[in-house]
């Protein structure tokens, strides 16, 4: 269970790398799509585990590889925008959020099952009253 402080500082940093990938990821991503979909941060902030997002890539493993290659880069960048509200530029560890592809997938599977419909009850049926 996070605490406030570290569900503050989570938005903080969801927001502001949101914004990073957005205006300067066409530089280092090409066109690749990237959304931050959750940042979970430690209790006493020097980390946060980022969850990402992609569309439009080609392939997502290299794409995850090459932003791990430019992590520094990346917390420099979120260094500069929140250095005035926060102490400590926590490390950023990135990770695939694959909850989309999850969730398309048992869309599919909940689709595609073959459910007959219930049997009609009989008003004469005494089976289920009361004794």
């Amino acid at each position: 269970m996070d605490n406030k402080r570290q569900q503050k500082f989570s938005r903080l940093i969801q927001k502001e790398l949101g914004d990073i990938f957005q205006r300067e990821g066409k530089a280092h991503f090409g066109s690749a799509f990237i959304t931050v979909t959750r940042v979970e941060v430690s209790p006493d902030l020097g980390v946060a585990r980022i969850y990402l997002s992609f569309m439009l890539a080609p392939s997502k493993q290299m794409l995850l590889e090459d932003i791990r290659e430019k992590t520094k880069l990346i917390r420099q960048s979120l260094g500069n925008r929140i250095r005035h509200q926060a102490r400590v530029i926590p490390e950023l560890v990135f990770f695939l959020d694959e909850t989309a592809e999850y969730a398309a997938k048992m869309d599919t599977l909940i689709s595609g099952l073959n459910i007959p419909p219930a049997p009609e009850e009989d008003p004469n049926d005494d089976t289920y009253a009361k004794k």
